[in-house]
């Protein structure tokens, strides 16, 4: 499964990049990091790590559901045979 991001998420990913370089990276470096290189770095991480992120988010989720699916029976689980455990004002 291919892992795509909306044009608005690349646009902010991009600019937080650059900006992360800008910041952070620019000092060790003797040029800036252009919005081309930002977006080929962004698509690298989509592509390369993406995938990772992604099954262990999905992984979480899994368990999160398996947890919930486990507790089930208690939450909703009713007594049986509770017929003549009940006060009753008309039982026949």
């Amino acid at each position: 499964m291919s892992i795509e991001l909306t044009k608005q998420t690349r646009t902010e990913a991009i600019a937080s990049i650059e900006r992360y370089f800008k910041e952070n990276l620019e000092q060790y470096m003797d040029q800036r990091l252009g919005n081309i290189a930002a977006e080929a770095l962004l698509d690298f991480f989509v592509k390369e790590i993406g995938p990772a992120v992604y099954n262990k988010a999905v992984a979480d989720a899994q368990q999160r559901l398996q947890a919930r699916v486990m507790e089930l029976d208690i939450e909703i689980q009713e007594e049986e045979f509770q017929y003549w455990k009940k006060p009753s004002t008309n039982r026949k």
